[in-house]
């Protein structure tokens, strides 16, 4: 451990709480873990005013915000999960969002061979119980081929429970969600897919499919009565709702003669039995509807997520996602064949400026890519800033650039 992340040191700044801004706010972190936070003229009464008239000052009209979570992200620094044969490709992907103050994050898949996932767990695998990643999401491979958008169709199967399992086991505990297409086959069954997610200390998200209202309904309505069977029996569940993979994105539109799955994901979450994932980047989802999911579901029922793809921080070029070439133009990620957007090429920062810039309260946009990722991961100590959580802090200016990044206590290598 760093002598930095040993210290008794304080930041200050307009601190983001879950609940509201604290206008001259003050966390004091003691090591690896936040000691109070709290109106800066309050830590005097808390032990701490030597300590805070000594803090690290944001700048004027900045920000003190929790380290991000981001539950569905692909890669970025010119490296993708997909593609990482090693830690090290893997960790570039990581050291490019993390300085960019996402301090948690979910290493995302896609669709493959079964030997290529498999063997993407067991790196990615290793990088979660060194503490550098907090999950793995399989994208995939038990998705609709219609609405496969950026997934290789060539590689799409029938959901099959017996390699899902595998798979989890080859994730050691740490696979925290898989994406499927709830109109598939082998789903809902005791020995579906479904039931070795949620056995399995993971959660299905549904999506990337092009089904109508009724399999949808039943998917959600399976997932939400076995996470409910488990809780009530005391077993481990690593949260007490299943996802929906980035809303409106790879799947079929609502209309009002075939409605489609969107509004069965609507009221599921309305039913406090899915949360929603939103690409609110701007480019995936216009800010206003962003905004109007806010007002209509609450920021409790949606996430915010960038599913980048290795571009992000990158310069316009031509990339891969998994066997898939991706062209980058003016930020915009799309298949080189075909145009379809292939990922984002965002932080989740500028999700959540994007999103406050739109019409959001920046408290709710940052709640959105904070406590709700740590709720989905199921990990109590992330999220939010509070004491005996760890030292995950964001500084940014007063327009959510970051400049400096805590994670667990020590510097992250600045933004550029």
């Amino acid at each position: 451990m760093s002598n930095e992340a040993m210290q008794v040191r304080a930041l200050r700044g307009r601190v983001v709480t879950p609940d509201h801004i604290i206008d001259d706010g003050a966390v004091v972190l003691s090591g690896t873990h936040i000691a109070w936070v709290g109106p800066a003229d309050r830590a005097a009464r808390a032990g701490f005013g030597d300590v805070v008239e000594q803090a690290q000052t944001a700048p004027e009209g900045g920000y003190l915000l929790p380290g991000l979570v981001d539950v569905h992200c692909h890669g970025g620094g010119g490296e993708s999960f997909p593609n990482a044969e090693t830690a090290e490709q893997a960790m570039i992907s990581v050291r490019e969002h993390r300085r960019f103050g996402t301090t948690s994050l979910v290493a995302s898949c896609v669709t493959a061979a079964p030997e290529v996932l498999k063997a993407r767990t067991r790196v990615l695998a290793r990088l979660c119980e060194d503490g550098e990643l907090a999950g793995i999401h399989f994208e995939g491979p038990f998705v609709s081929v219609e609405r496969c958008g950026a997934q290789d169709p060539t590689y799409i199967i029938d959901p099959d429970a017996a390699l899902t399992r595998e798979l989890i086991e080859l994730g050691d505990g740490h696979v925290v969600t898989m994406t499927i297409a709830p109109e598939k086959p082998g789903i809902t069954s005791d020995d579906g897919v479904n039931a070795a997610l949620i056995e399995g200390g993971a959660l299905p998200s549904f999506g990337h499919t092009d089904s109508e209202a009724a399999p949808v309904r039943a998917a959600l309505a399976d997932a939400a009565a076995r996470i409910a069977e488990r809780i009530e029996a005391g077993k481990m569940v690593r949260s007490p709702r299943s996802t929906a993979t980035h809303l409106f994105n790879g799947m079929r539109p609502m209309h009002h003669r075939k409605p489609g799955p969107v509004p069965e994901f609507l009221a599921a979450a309305q039913r406090g039995e899915c949360v929603l994932e939103m690409i609110g980047d701007g480019v995936h989802l216009n800010p206003a509807i962003v905004l109007d999911m806010f007002e209509t579901l609450g920021r409790d029922n949606v996430v915010l997520i960038t599913d980048a793809m290795a571009a992000a921080g990158m310069a316009d070029g031509d990339y891969v996602l998994g066997s898939q070439p991706v062209t980058v133009a003016d930020g915009v990620a799309r298949l080189t064949e075909g145009g379809a957007i292939a990922g984002g090429t965002a932080h989740l920062i500028d999700v959540v400026r994007t999103t406050w810039h739109g019409g959001v309260d920046l408290v709710d946009a940052v709640y959105a890519a904070s406590v709700q990722g740590a709720q989905i991961l199921g990990d109590p100590y992330v999220g939010a800033l509070r004491a005996g959580l760890w030292a995950d802090v964001v500084v940014t200016d007063a327009d959510l650039r970051p400049v400096t990044v805590l994670r667990r206590g020590e510097t992250v290598e600045p933004a550029t």
